[in-house]
């Protein structure tokens, strides 16, 4: 492992061997006046707070599938139309399955005594149709002998099926900017661990086959709620999905995550043997009339490399429990001032600029990967009709890859997804021939401290999508702000937690990134393509 001086030695002395490469350390072109003007016009005639409380606000969650996303679909294409993007569009991708929202939740503890309990469904499964009491069981129901042990015992029941969530003294701030040797650190790269992706497929897909045959049970049972605990305490809910998407297949029954304070005061209660009893009422429905979903486009058209494309992004889709203002509302309009400024600055890039706002990204970069599918590489399905019953990101990796002519003219993709933090710096996705370009390119940013640039990989967001073909796809290194520690899939990712200046700075080295990308002479060099196993 290289240490950051090392690392520097290395690279000047390649760069007395590689001319391509002293080029690239030497004589990058920084478009030091369009950047210049960029800083001017994000800072002081931003539009994004505005497209961000609408966003949050006045459309508020935007589960993929449902009619809020679609609203959302709309509005941002709207607004980049007017803006004077060109081919602003939704394009469609899927089947996804069934949409689904919900209005109201109310859950009350009735015995031993009345209370208020703090909880919200999990996303496509089904309300209640009206208030619903019965008595409290703590049960496990992990296995198909747990399912046997309880057969015939559970109707009318409200089941608590987690075990109660130990609530400790905090081990770090909630809220936090990276110090400089956080950052220092981040640029020692980190070699990659072999990943058991097939360990990881059969146990998902365990966990995947017992969750459709557990919704059939507690459906066919007569349960008529089950109850979880959040994964964070202090009130907070952190929820996400149960029941199912597919039209079709059973969803379950009404399944809840409680608050952690909550969840184990109840549990208490039961473990001394005390007969407890809730009532539960929640409205929630499936959307049937549209199966497909669909991604937000637009682009500024290139001039003498027209054919050859720059793109940016973030998901517009988002959880249901709150308005998704990091995550990943915050992403989107960072990434729609990006392209905002150089519309209205009248730059004209050499490459073509297109914007993409994916959907499904929350279930497995969805929107992003069919896009990708559609215009730059795919992989054939499987030939299994039962592996294609499954989800797609559970299917074996398939040869051979279909390149299609788009790849070979891509020369990037710029993503935001760790919520309203400002932008420190790049990771390069391991891309080391990389590092002194984007150096480069962040030196006018330098007192807007953005700095670092890390060979690490970084996973969980749409630049995935790309990067899994070799096409130059990057996530930023984003100050943490309290996106892990309250925001993140939780009730609180509300517009209060979203930071305003930060995210026009970001938007005004996004832009940065896009231009110099768009203006650069040559592609952006690559890691190698996904090669074949030989066994």
């Amino acid at each position: 492992m290289f240490s950051r001086p090392s690392f520097q030695y290395f690279i000047l002395f390649a760069a007395l061997l590689s001319p391509s490469l002293a080029k690239a350390v030497d004589e990058e072109e920084i478009q030091w006046e369009a950047i210049s003007l960029i800083r001017h016009e994000g800072f002081n005639n931003s539009q994004l707070e505005e497209i961000l409380r609408h966003l949050t606000d006045h459309i508020g969650p935007r589960l993929t599938g449902s009619p809020a996303l679609l609203e959302a679909n709309n509005y941002t294409r709207d607004k980049l139309e007017e803006w004077g993007l060109e081919n602003a569009a939704l394009e469609e991708w899927g089947p996804f399955g069934r949409g689904w929202s919900f209005s109201r939740t109310a859950v009350h503890l009735l015995e031993p005594r009345p209370a208020p309990l703090s909880a919200l469904p999990k996303a496509w499964t089904p309300g209640t149709d009206g208030p619903v009491r019965g008595e409290v069981l703590r049960v496990d129901l992990d296995s198909d002998a747990d399912l046997d042990r309880w057969r015939g015992k559970l109707e009318g029941k409200i089941l608590f099926l987690s075990e109660s969530k130990n609530v400790s003294d905090p081990d770090g701030v909630e809220f936090r900017r990276y110090s400089d040797a956080e950052l220092s650190e981040r640029m020692i790269f980190a070699p990659p661990r072999a990943r058991a992706r097939s360990g990881f497929r059969d146990r998902f897909r365990r966990r995947w086959e017992f969750g459709r045959k557990l919704n059939r049970f507690l459906e066919n049972e007569g349960v008529l709620a089950t109850v979880d605990v959040s994964s964070r305490d202090a009130g907070i809910l952190r929820v996400g999905a149960g029941g199912s998407r597919e039209p079709g297949e059973s969803p379950g029954v009404s399944s809840l995550i409680m608050a952690a304070e909550h969840y184990n005061w109840v549990s208490r209660l039961l473990a001394r043997g005390e007969t407890v009893e809730m009532e539960v009422d929640v409205a929630a429905q499936f959307h049937d009339e549209d199966t497909m979903a669909y991604n937000t486009i637009a682009e500024i058209p290139g001039t003498d490399k027209a054919d050859e494309l720059v793109m940016v992004g973030a998901h517009l889709d988002s959880w249901h429990p709150s308005p998704g203002s990091n995550d990943n509302a915050a992403g989107v309009v960072v990434a729609m001032e990006a392209v905002r400024i150089l519309k209205t600055l009248g730059l004209e890039p050499r490459r073509t600029i297109r914007i993409g706002l994916w959907t499904g990204e929350e279930q497995g970069l969805l929107g992003a990967r069919a896009y990708v599918a559609k215009h730059f590489a795919a992989r054939p399905e499987p030939d299994d009709q039962e592996i294609l019953k499954q989800p797609s990101f559970l299917w074996p990796e398939t040869w051979p890859i279909d390149y299609k002519p788009a790849h070979g003219k891509f020369q990037a993709y710029f993503n935001l997804d760790n919520g309203s933090g400002r932008i420190r710096g790049i990771y390069t996705q391991s891309n080391a021939a990389l590092q002194p370009i984007f150096e480069q390119w962040l030196k006018p940013f330098h007192d807007l401290e953005a700095k670092t640039v890390t060979n690490r990989n970084t996973g969980g967001t749409d630049h995935q999508a790309f990067d899994a073909y070799s096409l130059p796809g990057f996530q930023f290194i984003q100050d943490p702000l309290d996106y892990s520690s309250r925001t993140h899939h939780t009730h609180l990712d509300h517009f209060d937690h979203a930071r305003i200046e930060d995210l026009k700075q970001a938007s005004i080295v996004m832009a940065g990134f896009i231009y110099q990308a768009a203006m650069r002479e040559e592609l952006l060099p690559r890691k190698p393509k996904p090669a074949e196993p030989s066994h």
